[in-house]
This record gives structure tokens, sequence and C-alpha cells, in this order.
């Protein structure tokens, strides 16, 4: 609680309007981590987030619902039809008219084609299968659409990313775009780019999708949090997609 007042009082202060980050300056999580963070992560062995994808490898050739069908049965060998696919998302949903994330995707994948009940947001089957799909992209280039339906959705995000929230009055950009590279409770504040989830957190010492991290930072700032799977949500988490326009993907992640 001390850190967050600490950085209320310190942001406050600060009066030049937020810019945003470079491209040529842009750095993932990743650059910001210890050594020993990134031989985790970079270790399949020792990345606790392949924990989930190999369940997620299961789950996938499992049949599911009332149509006893597995993911594996509409869409083959993973490593060739998800390809890319994490990189790519949130995306335009036309008969929802909205764009949805991964998790939301999946979700209506076994609602719709599986009749199967949706995962629960954050259950260790989700975040497995999200994981898997994630892990087709790893080292492809973040590149979300950005067509006339889905930019209102990006203005929101956009619009959330830089609006002050909560007792602590700060936006996002505040902390990611005008205060990256410094720190805050002996860690460093990272640029705010989703290339690794879902994600593995020393801190939760498990897996967690994006809203997750939204989420939590929202309660930071002492902000009501979005539901997961809220059009918010959704909308922040394309807009920060976007603003990661062209960054390799890194699914699963380990971050402090």
């Amino acid at each position: 609680m001390r850190a967050l007042v600490a950085l209320g009082l310190t942001l406050a202060a600060v009066t030049a309007a937020a810019a945003e980050i470079a491209q040529e300056a842009r750095r993932s999580g990743y650059d910001f981590a210890s050594p020993e963070i990134r031989a985790m992560q970079d270790d399949e062995t020792a990345n606790p987030g392949m924990l989930w994808v190999s369940q997620g490898e299961t789950l996938w050739a499992r049949k599911a619902g009332a149509a006893g069908k597995s993911c594996q049965d509409c869409h083959g060998d993973a490593e060739a039809s998800m390809k890319g696919i994490a990189a790519r998302y949130p995306a335009f949903d036309p008969v929802l008219a909205r764009p949805l994330d991964l998790e939301q995707r999946i979700n209506r994948c076994r609602t719709e084609h599986q009749r199967a009940e949706p995962l629960a947001w954050e259950s260790d089957d989700l975040l497995a299968l999200t994981a898997f799909v994630a892990r087709q992209s790893r080292g492809l280039p973040i590149a979300v659409a950005t067509g006339p339906e889905l930019r209102p959705f990006l203005d929101l995000g956009k619009e959330l990313f830089h609006q002050r929230e909560g007792q602590l009055n700060l936006s996002c950009s505040q902390c990611h775009d005008d205060n990256w590279g410094k720190r805050l409770a002996g860690s460093v504040i990272p640029q705010g780019h989703p290339t690794g989830y879902p994600i593995y957190r020393l801190e939760w010492q498990s897996l967690g999708s994006l809203q997750r991290r939204l989420r939590g930072c929202m309660t930071g700032v002492r902000a009501q949090p979005f539901d997961y799977g809220a059009s918010q949500a959704v909308a922040l988490e394309l807009y920060l997609m976007e603003r990661a326009r062209g960054m390799p993907m890194d699914a699963p992640a380990v971050r402090p």
C-alpha cells in the first residue's frame, strides 16, 4: 500500500503529457526481467508455463460435449492450424459484431461446435488450451486486424489506456509510457506489451490471462476492475496488442 501511495504521489507530480513509445524503443517484459527469469522462460524444461501447454495438448485431442468432438477433429494438427492465431487476437466476430479475445473464442468453439459448457475464466483447462494455442505463435509478430469494424473498439481501448482512474487517479499510460524502466517497490516498470500471455508470474505462482493482469493493475490503483470478458477489457486487450504490433510473441512467458 505504501508503494502504491508513493507511486501516486510521484506520478501526480508529472505534468508532461503522455507520449507513446517510439517503435524503435519498444521492449518486451522479457527485456526487463532478471537473467534468472529469462533463463527459466527460455528452458522449456524449467518454464512452469509449459505444464499448462502440455495439459492443453491433451485437451486439444480430447472429445467433449454433446457433439463428441475434439478441437483436433475440426482443426487438425495445432502446430500447423494454430500457427499465428494468437498473434491475431482479439479478432472481430461478425456474428456478435464485436471482438473476442482468445479465451472467448475457445469457449465459443466449445458451446457452438462441441456443444459443451464454457470453461470458467482462469480455470486450469481454459488457461491450458489458451497456452497451447498461444505456444504455436511463439516467435511470430503480433498482427491484429485493424479494419473499420474494429475502429470503435480500438478507439475505446486507447481511451481506457490513457484514462485516469481509481483513488490514485492514475492511467495505464502514466506507468507504461511515461515511467517505464523506473522501479516500483523494487521491480522495474515494463512497457506493458502483452507478448507472453497466458503468462506465469512468480507473484501468482500460477499461469494467468491478460485480463487477470489488467484486473490486478486496476485493483492496484484502487479502481473497480472490469468483469472477466467485459467489452471494455477486450477493447483494452485489442489496443494493447495493436500497440505491440510487430513484436514477437513469447508465450508462455515468465515474469516476476
